[in-house]
């Protein structure tokens, strides 16, 4: 069996070739702090392999879990931590990332770390004091309150997913701090890195796709998708459209002709590229999502993979009574987990609007081809909390949530 300092260092060390660590003092909390201490029931390798671990489930679904040390990384380095920072986190898990912003922040510096469930505080105090990790203050408490006994913070960061940007973590915000979490765009999770600004207003430093388990309590957003059919077929639509089921069950059982797309895609363009791109440029596109049985069957089968499910984005007719649609589909389809072919790639019709609705998807694919295909890493992020006023140069466009609105552009070609 590998030792613990010999797994650790080659973890270091891949997240540093792959770029994913880029500071030395991220590094060095890496190389330092003991991950298998923090999963004392998980294998040492396993403990060091760059993948999450579910800690905790309900109901058979994963509720809790120990990050991928990689997104751990990239937080941790669009977090910029300093010696002497006040930081918050919001969901504390298995205490191994307050563990690692303790090393950060150094002895002058402070870690209030929130969870909903006293069971994981217990776990990540005592695996805090296995690893000799001081500096952590552990509260059980609804993180979207935040914490105000130790406010206000320079940094607040979620490690669980967030349908909205709560007014309760922009109130204990210091001046000038930083809020990082992962926010739902459009059907998107996005690791969004929010410097407050004097004007009260949050502005993207950093924006990184990721994928987190969602926050419970009052926090709690609507569900990210709906289910189309019992064999595992979903579908998830904008914040604010209105979703006709039986239409788009209807539109999907009357397939028609095809256009080819003339890009290649693959799975990461639906939710990092393209599909990110689309839904903020339409509020009519979908995603189709399918798992379990639905995978191999019709219309699942010719959706692009992602690992061993299947999904696609799509434009419908007109949300609260679609008659059609318009999918980028894969023709011929591939197996669970490949890639498709150069030229598979086409823009399929489903119902009787669903050949007009493929011109009109061909275009705005054209369109986003023509801005050099943007990526979630350029886009550019305005917070506007309820009841103040935007500020100016983000127009591209709007998604309005409970507690405040999000002003979201990309920067032209070339800037």
């Amino acid at each position: 069996m590998v030792s613990p300092e010999r797994a650790r260092s080659r973890l270091v060390a891949a997240l540093c070739r792959e770029a994913r660590v880029c500071t030395p003092a991220v590094a060095e909390a890496f190389a330092t702090v003991p991950r298998h201490l923090f999963l004392p029931e998980t294998p040492v390798e396993a403990a060091y392999a760059d993948e999450a671990v579910a800690t905790k489930y309900a109901d058979g679904v994963a509720v809790s879990s120990a990050s991928q040390p990689s997104m751990m990384a990239i937080m941790l380095e669009q977090l910029g931590l300093r010696p002497g920072h006040r930081v918050l986190e919001i969901g504390a898990g298995t205490g191994y990332n307050a563990a690692l912003m303790a090393r950060l922040v150094g002895p002058s510096g402070a870690v209030t770390s929130v969870d909903i469930d006293p069971d994981l505080v217990v776990k990540a105090e005592q695996n805090l004091r296995a690893a000799g990790v001081d500096g952590v203050e552990l509260v059980a408490g609804d993180g979207a309150l935040g914490h105000p006994p130790r406010a206000p913070y320079d940094r607040i960061i979620l490690t669980v997913g967030s349908w909205d940007v709560r007014p309760e973590w922009v109130a204990q915000l210091a001046p000038g701090g930083r809020l990082l979490l992962p926010l739902a765009i459009r059907g998107s999770q996005l690791s969004v890195g929010l410097d407050l600004g004097p004007d009260g207003l949050l502005y993207s430093d950093s924006v990184r796709s990721c994928a987190f388990i969602r926050l419970r309590g009052v926090a709690a957003g609507p569900d990210a998708s709906v289910a189309l059919s019992d064999d595992g077929l979903a579908v998830q639509v904008a914040e604010e459209a209105r979703l006709d089921l039986a239409g788009v069950r209807a539109a999907l059982a009357a397939p028609g002709p095809m256009l080819p797309a003339g890009v290649q895609l693959g799975s990461a363009d639906l939710w990092d590229g393209l599909g990110l791109w689309l839904a903020l440029a339409d509020s009519a596109v979908l995603r189709l999502l399918a798992t379990g049985p639905a995978v191999e069957s019709e219309p699942g089968r010719r959706l692009l993979p992602i690992g061993p499910d299947r999904g696609t984005v799509a434009l419908g007719a007109g949300l609260g009574a679609p008659d059609g649609l318009a999918a980028v589909v894969v023709d011929p389809p591939v197996a669970a987990g490949e890639q498709p072919a150069a030229g598979s790639i086409w823009l399929q019709a489903f119902g009787p609007t669903g050949p007009e609705l493929t011109g009109r998807l061909a275009v705005l694919l054209d369109r986003w081809t023509a801005q050099d295909r943007p990526t979630a890493s350029e886009l550019r992020v305005v917070v506007i909390p309820n009841g103040m006023s935007p500020g100016a140069g983000y127009a591209a466009a709007t998604v309005v949530k409970q507690h405040c609105r999000l002003l979201l552009d990309w920067p032209a070609p070339g800037r």
